[in-house]
């Protein structure tokens, strides 16, 4: 095998039985299993998601992202009266908005959409994306209409949607609405847990960062680096940054929960020293990367070929990654959103 196999989409690839998914969070949220691996010694530890204080010292960072899912999904008429799907992906400065509609073709543009006699202008087309605009509507009234008259977009492989109740596909400290999906590492987290984890002495911070298409789009390309992702927003604020200093020069560690706080707080330590940050990212990270902020990481179990998978691959190691998969798969781990987790240490 060639040193640049880790580079080809095939090294991420490996066989997921369908009823491995996970098709309801597990309740309560921390009871879902935890793999805990010491990246140092390979030692592996199975226990529940609320023992990870074992694992955790005082003086640790804890990194959190506060974005919240949109119901982003609306069934809309066209003035014909025929069906379509409303899929808004994220808002535009001049208060447009990006979005999927389905089916597509047989959508013209321009054109409107009508639904509960509110009007949604298509203005553009970019590829599959939809430029469009709610009339006479500001950001917060689209946040409002939304959360009454939207539905919240699970994943495709969730096939049990309509089954579990929306807020469990919410982090219970999701507070900046914006996201397309769940940062879904966060979701074992209870508020007892959170308050355990303070009351021992580990600090918490939080990043925002928007889950936007890229989380659905498969990787195509054979070599994994002329993949490209989609942009998205995120903010570091200056108190996030000054912790993880802090944490840093006392020798403790910076805790990612999830691979959306990995990107964030990689992104905003382009030039090698983190710094508060305010806008896009598209930061790809695969084999070959060198950290330079996240000490451990905190994640699911993650699709095949997926550029998730290949970020935990960069931070620990493909192959012992793919074995700790087939483990976890062995002993009945559930995968993806509502699966259960691993603690990469």
């Amino acid at each position: 095998m060639t040193d640049d196999y880790i580079y080809k989409l095939e090294a991420y690839d490996y066989e997921l039985p369908e009823e491995a998914i996970a098709q309801e969070p597990a309740d309560p949220r921390d009871s879902c299993k935890l793999m805990v691996v010491n990246r140092k010694t390979g030692e592996v530890h199975h226990v529940i998601f609320r023992d990870i204080v074992k694992f955790l010292e005082p003086g640790d960072l804890l990194v959190l992202n506060n974005t919240k899912v949109m119901k982003a999904r609306l069934f809309v008429n066209k003035p014909t009266g025929a069906k379509i799907e409303l899929f808004l992906l994220r808002p535009n400065e001049d208060g447009t908005w990006e979005a999927l509609l389905r089916p597509a073709k047989k959508v013209k543009v321009p054109s409107y959409l009508v639904v509960d006699n509110v009007k949604i202008n298509v203005h553009g087309r970019n590829d599959k994306i939809f430029n469009v605009s709610f009339e006479n509507m500001s950001f917060e009234d689209v946040m409002r209409f939304l959360d009454k008259k939207g539905i919240m977009p699970l994943p495709p492989y969730i096939k049990s949607g309509g089954k579990v109740p929306p807020e469990m596909y919410q982090t219970v400290f999701a507070e900046k609405e914006g996201s397309v999906a769940a940062p879904t590492a966060g979701l074992h987290f209870t508020p007892e847990l959170l308050a355990k984890i303070q009351n021992m002495g580990v600090n918490i911070a939080y990043i925002t960062l928007h889950v936007g298409l890229g989380t659905f789009e498969p990787v195509k390309e054979e070599d994994i680096r002329h993949h490209r992702i989609h942009s998205e927003y995120l903010e570091v604020p200056e108190a996030t940054v000054n912790i993880i200093k802090q944490t840093k020069s006392n020798g403790k560690r910076v805790i990612a929960v999830g691979t959306t706080v990995v990107r964030a707080l990689e992104t905003a330590a382009s030039d090698d020293e983190i710094k508060p940050y305010m806008g896009e990212s598209q930061l790809f990270i695969y084999p070959g990367y060198k950290f330079k902020v996240v000490d451990s990481l905190i994640t699911n179990f993650h699709l095949p070929k997926s550029t998730l998978l290949m970020l935990v691959s960069a931070f620990y190691d493909r192959e012992k990654v793919l074995r700790l998969y087939k483990e976890a798969l062995n002993r009945g781990y559930r995968f993806f959103s509502f699966g259960d987790a691993m603690f990469l240490i």
